[in-house]
């Protein structure tokens, strides 16, 4: 019997469906990631906009143009949001959320839905061998902070921690089958704050581990120089800092409930090129807010001209009823198009100028199938085997590809 796990979320997401393909192929089953003919498809599902629901709920089609005879299993914070989307589809035979994933390879032959409540504390995982180049541990789940347009605190729960021995032991046994380990989390910042410890003391106890070590997403309050000073004892440490932003501009930020000021994530981004000169600082950008004046967005221009991001992701806002947001009137979906266009141009500009940065200095890839990434998660056009650290000196920048050569 083949098995296909197909994953349309975060990082999280792609840990837990990478953990069911391992616990799916230790049973005997044959298994794949991508979209192809099987037996049996295993959705894992995303809820972040209505888009990522779509998504979602197209995924059955392209499934069942594979095989219209298909077993098809559904989980994830897309059912765990509305089950009925997914209630009466062609081959749907069992509808789960976000929890009790981990039980899947054994539910196969299970009929119906059952999305149930999330548990307060953090759940057994299936932990997955090498599945792509790079290895993602995930660390933490769920989220406290209830940013006003965002509906994961909902579907994912409260913020609750994986033991630090259960995320230390399975870095030990990454480093030898992988050359970078990715730590993950809904909200990784918020490590250890319930089970008394932090991210920070995390990172001492994974000193020993002799591989790259790169961060995902994380919130600006984490960075100290306790904190910064704690990564200079990595081995390997990966001096890239995904900050999430959203917004430039304070009163924008206050109606997102992000519990910051534009001053205040300026500082820690002082503070880590304090420590790391040329550190990639990347970060996510919502635009069209509902709430956000024409005036409002210049001082997020301004200010993302000023920090000079290495990259930034564009989102624009999507509604997710049950959100505090949801109640405010939406942007005319020009002015938001116009918005994203002046947001794009200036992320280019600064992308272009960090990348052009590394022509001719020695930098180590990490290859993949087609290129590599430096430490900084800049992309290299490179040969070698996937998976190895190569050494390459990068000789112009090519910015229809995005990518050093």
């Amino acid at each position: 019997m083949k098995i296909v796990v197909y994953n349309l979320g975060c990082k999280v997401n792609q840990y837990e469906s990478d953990g069911i393909l391992t616990k799916l192929a230790s049973l005997g089953y044959e298994v794949s990631d991508n979209l192809e003919f099987a037996d049996c498809y295993i959705l894992n599902t995303c809820a972040v906009t209505n888009e990522a629901e779509k998504k979602s709920r197209q995924a059955i089609s392209r499934c069942l143009h594979f095989n219209k005879d298909a077993k098809i299993i559904v989980c994830g914070c897309a059912s765990q949001h509305n089950s009925a989307q997914f209630e009466g589809k062609n081959g749907v035979t069992y509808i789960g959320g976000v929890a009790n994933k981990n039980k899947i390879p054994e539910l196969l032959e299970q009929k119906g839905i059952y999305v149930t409540p999330i548990s307060k504390d953090y759940g057994e995982e299936l932990q997955p061998d090498l599945v792509r180049t790079r290895a993602y541990v995930k660390i933490q789940d769920g989220c406290n902070n209830f940013c006003s347009y965002c509906i994961i605190p909902y579907l994912r729960g409260r913020s609750r921690s994986r033991s630090m021995d259960s995320v230390v032991n399975e870095c030990e046994r990454l480093q030898n089958l992988t050359n970078e380990i990715v730590l993950t989390g809904i909200d990784m910042s918020s490590y250890g704050l319930d089970i008394g410890t932090t991210l920070s003391n995390l990172i001492l106890n994974l000193s020993h581990i002799n591989v790259r070590i790169r961060f995902g997403s994380l919130e600006a309050r984490v960075i100290s120089e306790e904190f910064l000073q704690n990564t200079k004892k990595l081995q390997k440490f990966c001096p890239h800092f995904h900050l999430s932003l959203q917004s430039g501009d304070d009163n924008t930020l206050k109606n997102m409930n992000r519990k910051y000021t534009s001053a205040f994530y300026a500082e820690k981004v002082a503070l880590i090129r304090q420590f790391y000169p040329t550190a990639a600082i990347t970060t996510d950008l919502i635009c069209g807010f509902p709430t956000e004046s024409d005036s409002e967005f210049e001082n997020t221009l301004r200010f993302v001209s000023e920090i000079k991001f290495s990259d930034i992701h564009i989102f624009a806002y999507s509604k997710r009823e049950g959100t505090v947001a949801a109640k405010y009137k939406m942007l005319d979906g020009e002015v938001v198009k116009r918005r994203t266009k002046l947001l794009e141009d200036i992320a280019k500009e600064n992308k272009a100028a960090y990348y052009s940065s590394f022509i001719g200095k020695t930098v180590e890839v990490l290859v993949e199938i087609d290129g590599g990434y430096t430490r900084e998660y800049v992309k290299v056009k490179c040969d070698g085997d996937e998976g190895s650290l190569k050494q390459f000196v990068p000789t112009f920048y090519d910015g229809e590809k995005e990518t050093l050569v």
